[in-house]
């Protein structure tokens, strides 16, 4: 199955390139995999021939737990700097660097039993770029799920279970290159698990459409953290932006295997949408899907209104359930809602 799966994901990528020209530069990638992520342009400045970017957000909550009836506050901080020079043969290089504190590492999207608790956590990577695309290397494992994922929901939504459930480990290589309105990027970890994907994007008339296809060979340790999963799945999103909204639509298949039980099936589906009317932005955002015969769903519903520059106010409410487990091992539990409120200054 490994060498189908393989052959179906290199044939994506040939797609995505068919009639497209000449390469070129592609903008910084993130490192923010998390639900949060700032809207505003970076603060710059130069020292010599090295220029510097800081961006950033700063958030505080009052989250309310429906399955306890309880408040409980919540603060998150993250900030990304990059430093970037061009050498004399045109390549750039930029050295990054992302760190996020969060009083409750806990997040209604997080699956499986290997995730961190730590409230500090970070990622470092370098990039080495020209006209032919950009090379990198350190946390860059979740750059292609960026590239290629739906796009966020507004204020405080998380929509869970949007993702396969497989990843990589923190630590890798990867490539990413523009060839016309297509981007591709690709990315590998010490123990050869990957994540390769491409996105294609263009006006037609008065509407912007964007198209993704996206491959992934990772691991995912059970709930209850007693198996391990070697992990295929491949999923694709499509996208329409017609003036100040935004429809998008994913679907996704995983296959998980193990030594120890038989192997696992899991589709899904996502879809959302959002809508800016002056300062305030709302979306609202569905998923359904099935692992091992059991229903996951989940919507999430944002809400973000603009106070000014960076500051807004921000709502959410989340919700996710999905029970699976066979005899001794808990797949994945989760049975959750969650409304949140916070002031939020991103930079």
């Amino acid at each position: 199955m490994s060498n189908v799966y393989n052959n179906v994901c290199y044939l994506s990528a040939a797609v995505l390139i068919v009639g497209v020209h000449v390469p070129h530069q592609v903008a910084a990638q993130s490192l923010n995999y998390d639900t949060l992520a700032t809207l505003e342009e970076p603060l710059a400045f130069a020292a010599g021939d090295i220029t510097f970017e800081l961006r950033g957000l700063l958030d505080g909550a009052t989250h309310y737990n429906f399955e306890t009836d309880s408040f409980d506050p919540r603060g998150v901080a993250n900030f990304q700097i990059d430093a970037e020079t061009q050498l004399p043969n045109r390549w750039t290089i930029r050295a990054s660097y992302f760190g996020q504190y969060s009083s409750d590492p806990g997040d209604i999207t997080g699956v499986g039993g290997g995730g961190s608790n730590d409230r500090y956590s970070d990622n470092a990577a370098g990039f080495v770029g020209g006209a032919w695309g950009t090379v990198f290397g350190g946390n860059v494992t979740g750059i292609v799920r960026e590239e290629t994922r739906r796009v966020r929901g507004v204020g405080n939504a998380a929509l869970a279970f949007d993702n396969a459930f497989g990843g990589l480990d923190t630590i890798g290589a990867g490539y990413i290159g523009r060839f016309g309105p297509a981007v591709l990027a690709g990315v590998v970890d010490p123990d050869g698990l990957f994540d390769v994907g491409g996105t294609w994007s263009r006006p037609i008339g008065k509407v912007d459409y964007s198209f993704s296809l996206r491959g992934n060979r990772g691991e995912f340790i059970s709930q209850d953290n007693t198996t391990v999963f070697d992990t295929y799945s491949i999923s694709g999103v499509a996208d329409v932006i017609y003036g100040s909204s935004t429809f998008d639509l994913g679907v996704g298949y995983e296959s998980f295997s193990s030594p120890f039980i038989r192997d696992l099936d899991r589709w899904f589906v996502s879809a959302g949408g959002q809508h800016k009317i002056g300062a305030l932005t709302v979306s609202l955002e569905g998923h359904i899907g099935e692992l091992d015969g059991n229903t996951e769903q989940a919507i999430a519903a944002g809400v973000q209104y603009d106070i000014a520059r960076g500051l807004s106010a921000n709502w959410g409410v989340n919700h996710a359930k999905l029970n699976a487990a066979r005899p001794g091992v808990v797949i994945e539990r989760k049975d959750a809602t969650e409304a949140i409120f916070s002031l939020r200054y991103s930079y």
